[in-house]
């Protein structure tokens, strides 16, 4: 049940309701108001901010539809139809549905639930829904007019593709697929867009740009519009803004946005339409592809289509784009932006071109103020602004120079800088005077980095593709190739030098923030200024065709003096036989060459300073004997080599510190893998459970010779006899515990215990009993990631706590184990050092204060106790008991969240009084499907800074709040969930309780 002053009411006026919604819910308030309807209310509105109307009151037999209902439907961009027993006897409801068909002719946007009804019941008008009509008949209210739009209407809804309750184990299993399946189809273009326009101002220039493209889309007779101005000026921001602005306002259901760049990937640009549509593409040919992306376009009403960065034409028909006049029909347009003016005549938009002109140099000033600081003296001023004027207009050098002198207090380096910026050189005669303004401001920012591993790192990102995510982990391994961060005696400090490097270029404005996780990106114009120091100057000379398309081994512009060669994401599927000769070449990257399956044998065979290899994400089967002449190779990646059958002479290569496996074919690494005596890093993780094929596997005697050994990444390995698994017996072994063929580690935890130097540690272990009693020396790991997985009942939870790029974890995953059951340096070495700490499904614990004294959890800030809905194992009764307790200090006083799911058999939270001090910190509680539990208010009153309160699926929970004798103090609650409750509080609840409640 949500709090109903947070539902938008059908008795508001017309101008109080938003102008436009998402999702509009039509349900009957009877069947699904304080269920499921509810719930996606939540989950949509709340929590995933999705805008959704849904009305919160129920009207009785006779009233009116109100206009507020009826206009929320209009500005809506899709309605989720819940059809429940009683929907159809509701003539509200029948009135809504009618509503909706009007305006929203496009199928897509009509989502019907079919929530404990038959589709044919409700197309045919049986069961429930015969009832309902015949008694509409036979009232002589509704006119023949009325019952037939009615009719004809849920006709419509029930012959679309919708959701059925049948189809789905629990309500709470089917509210995560209508979610994501809404969201998928709503929410990545605003997800980007944040990042994107956080920063967004609106000057002269682009404000006049944005009301004349504003305008243009509103004009029907369009059916494309261009944006055009040279790099830097702000193109991309600014039409992600107008797109996000003609979505809200209604004039486009749509906003979907891919960059096209120099060269032109087809798959990625249809890959990134589809997705923002909620379709997918997978195992198709580019044709295939395009028709089906076609199909899907022509399938919904005002899309705008924007396509960043054009270079050149570019035929639409071959991404899946329909011509503009087949767009038209639709009310849907294509809107493009480039630097090129010919890109304009070639895609035929000549008339609507739209110029996003350079800052006026009023708001030059303004700009680069905000960026720069506060600028005291006269002398700064007069010198600032000469710097500023350098800049021309353009934002981008604007804001890069403005932060690379930000806090320099000595005149002489202003000075110095408006003097580079005057007397700069530009290097490339193939780019158009423009690029001259841009280039020569962020190389100043570049001369201005602080030291030459910020520079170094910085021209590391124009090795990858244009307007690619950036690994920072990709990038670190890079950087230790390439011998940065000298002064670094561990890997992990190292790691940390390049995050603050990486930090620091964010700050300067020479890299962007990234929508994915652990990733940075580069703006287009700098890295091309990148790539003019990375080519051009002493002791750089970068080779890089990146994401280029080529097929081949380019056939020119190779330098003997490279000492850096990126090809990555290409598609090349052969390269040369003879050798190359690049004696000074220290990198050398392949990756993403799919079709590329052989490494000739003389190729390498004079790379003798090679330090960075990359393989990943090809088809390579063999190394060849002449990898044995890579001496001093440094970091070799092999990800995703799914054709890999044979590493030894990885043996070899004495100097190797960073190997990286992942997800490469099931087996046992090689014995040679031994004699990696400088080994630092070794990653051999698993994205996903064991299927068939198997795992890779690491024999004890190799892993033990290791010893400089760091970081060691073993998620889902180190399992034998897996080729007898299949995905049947996993889902066995998962769900009902039951071990066709028990797993075994080969590798012996106590060897990894011995690793003196082993400072990060991720490893699944299938028993606890592979962890021994005792070991020699007790392991200091600095972080970790440990999974005990004997009974996995939760193999997406397991997973996903291996993130890759979470190398700060202190995590520990018991399956089927408790604390009690392991030896004491274990506890010492990791448990008392956990921050996060899931249980699943763990037998033999009776509470967990018998864990916490055990284990010593005084860290821990995160904590997970988890049942399982369709175990009749009972967990839990009690979640806490203090009536036998020993110790007499407080408990979990660090403990920030506890999230308590599925424990079924749950009846008491606390038992005992809890000692002073316990649970002080926590700050959420979320408890879901606990469904036995009937009362959380005395050990609510009990968390004094509580925030968030979250309560899910709680049948038996009759109210949250009874305040009977008990006046608490001003509350810290600031937010609540409540679904499926039947009551708030039990009588008055005291006025601070709400005080600030938002």
């Amino acid at each position: 049940m949500a709090s109903p002053a947070s539902l938008p009411s059908s008795a508001e006026s017309p101008t109080a309701c938003p102008s436009n919604y998402d999702v509009f819910l039509s349900f009957s308030g009877l069947d699904t108001r304080k269920g499921i309807t509810s719930e996606l209310y939540e989950r949509l509105h709340k929590q995933r901010g999705i805008i959704t109307f849904m009305d919160d009151r129920d009207l009785e037999p006779g009233d009116p539809i109100s206009r507020t209902l009826l206009k929320a439907i209009e500005a809506s961009r899709f309605a989720i139809v819940v059809l429940s027993p009683n929907y159809a006897s509701s003539t509200w409801c029948l009135e809504e549905l009618a509503k909706i068909c009007e305006c929203m002719k496009d199928q897509n946007r009509i989502l019907p639930l079919f929530y404990k009804v038959e589709p044919s019941d409700v197309r045919h008008r049986k069961g429930s829904f015969g009832e309902a009509f015949d008694k509409h008949k036979s009232c002589g209210r509704h006119t023949s007019e009325q019952l037939e739009q009615w009719s004809l209407a849920l006709n419509k809804v029930a012959s679309f593709t919708g959701w059925h309750t049948k189809n789905y184990k629990t309500d709470r299993e089917l509210v995560e697929e209508i979610v994501d399946s809404v969201c998928n189809r709503i929410r990545p273009f605003e997800i980007d867009l944040t990042l994107a326009t956080g920063d967004f101002e609106v000057f002269e220039a682009t404000n006049e740009a944005m009301g004349e493209v504003m305008k243009v889309l509103q004009d029907d007779d369009v059916g494309a519009v261009v944006v055009y101005g040279m790099g830097g000026v702000g193109k991309t921001t600014l039409v992600k803004y107008v797109g996000a602005d003609a979505r809200q306002s209604g004039i486009f259901h749509y906003a979907i946005m891919a960059v096209v760049s120099q060269s032109p990937d087809i798959e990625k640009i249809q890959g990134t339409l589809a997705d923002m549509l909620g379709v997918k593409l997978e195992g198709e040919t580019e044709f295939g592809r395009a028709v089906r992306l076609k199909r899907e376009i022509m399938r919904r009403e005002k899309i705008l289509i924007m396509l960043d960065d054009v270079w050149q034409r570019i035929e639409l028909s071959n991404i899946g784009i329909p011509s503009y006049e087949e767009l038209q029909k639709f009310g849907s347009k294509v809107l493009f932006t480039t630097r090129k003016l010919n890109v304009c005549h070639a895609m035929s938009c000549q008339e609507k071109i739209i110029t996003l002109n350079v800052l006026s140099e009023k708001d030059s000033w303004t700009l680069f103020l905000r960026n720069a600081g506060t600028i005291e003296s006269t002398a700064f001023e007069e010198v600032a602004r000469r710097v500023a004027k350098e800049c021309k207009g353009l934002p981008i050098a604007l804001i890069a120079v403005a932060r690379a002198l930000k806090g320099e207090e000595d005149l002489k380096e202003w000075e110095k800088a408006s003097q580079q910026l005057e007397k700069s050189q530009y290097a490339n005669p193939n780019h158009e005077e423009d690029d001259k303004n841009a280039f020569k401001c962020i190389r100043l920012s570049y001369d201005f980095l602080k030291n030459k591993d910020h520079k170094s790192c910085f021209l590391l990102c124009c090795m990858f593709p244009e307007d690619h995510e950036i690994k920072i982990e990709d990038l670190f391994r890079y950087a230790m190739g390439k011998r940065l961060f000298p002064e670094a005696e561990t890997m992990e400090v190292a790691r940390g030098r390049l995050v603050t490097v990486v930090k620091y270029l964010k700050g300067s404005s020479l890299l962007l923030d990234s929508k994915k996780k652990g990733c940075v990106k580069m703006h287009d114009v700098i890295r091309d200024t990148a790539l003019q120091i990375a080519e051009s100057e002493d002791g750089h000379q970068f080779f890089v065709k990146a994401g280029c398309g080529l097929k081949g081994w380019p056939p020119h512009g190779l330098q003997e003096y490279c000492i850096a060669i990126s090809l990555m994401n290409n598609k090349i599927c052969k390269l040369p036989e003879d050798e190359l000769v690049f004696p000074n070449l220290h990198i050398l990257l392949l990756n993403g060459n799919a079709e590329l399956s052989e490494i000739p044998e003389k190729l390498i065979q004079n790379l003798k300073e090679l330090r960075v290899l990359d393989l990943s994400n090809t088809s390579i089967s063999v190394l060849p004997e002449s990898f044995s002449v890579l001496t001093n190779l440094q970091v070799l990646n092999l990800d995703d080599c799914d054709k890999l059958i044979d590493i030894s002479i990885v043996g070899k290569l004495k100097k190797l510190e960073i190997l990286s496996m992942r997800d490469c074919p099931g087996g046992k690494l090689s014995r040679e893998i031994g004699h990696l005596t400088n080994l630092r890093i070794l990653d051999v993780n698993r994205s996903c459970p064991p299927t068939v094929g198997g795992m890779v596997t690491i024999p004890s005697r190799v892993i033990s010779k290791l010893h400089k050994l760091e970081e060691l990444y073993m998620v889902y390995c180190g399992f034998k006899d897996r080729r007898t698994w299949t995905w049947r017996t996993w889902f066995t072994w998962c769900v009902f515990g039951i071990f066709p063929k028990r797993p075994t580690n080969i590798i012996r935890f106590d060897k990894l215990a011995g690793l003196s130097n082993l400072k990060i540690l991720q490893v699944g272990l299938s028993d606890e009993s592979f962890i021994p009693k005792n070991v020699e020396a007790a392991p200091d790991w600095d972080y970790f990631c440990i999974s005990i997985i004997g009974r996995c009942t939760n193999t997406m939870y397991a997973s996903a706590a291996y993130e890759q790029g979470d190398h700060n974890s202190r995590s520990l995953i018991l399956n089927g184990a408790t604390i009690s059951t392991l030896p004491d340096w274990f506890i010492n070495a990791v448990i008392k050092k956990t921050k996060k700490l899931k249980y699943d499904r763990c037998g033999g614990m009776s509470d967990i204060v018998m864990e916490y004294d055990h284990g010593r959890l005084h860290k821990l800030k995160h904590l997970i106790v988890s049942g399982y809905f369709l175990d009749s194992y009972v967990y839990l009764t009690e979640l806490m008991n203090t009536t036998t307790r020993v110790e007499t200090g407080p408990m979990f006083e660090s403990l920030e969240e506890l999230y308590l799911l599925d424990l079924i058999h749950l009846e008491e939270l606390c038992v005992g009084e809890l000692p002073p001090g316990s649970l002080s910190n926590l700050k959420i509680l979320h408890m879901n499907s606990c469904c036995i539990l009937k009362s959380v208010s005395k050990f609510v009153q009990r968390l004094p800074n509580l925030e968030k309160l979250h309560l899910h699926w709680m049948k038996e929970l009759k109210y949250v709040f009874g305040w009977e004798g008990c006046e608490p103090e001003q509350s810290k609650l600031r937010e609540m969930h409540l679904l499926s409750l039947r009551a708030l509080c039990n009588g008055h609840a005291p006025c601070a309780m709400f005080l600030k409640h938002m």
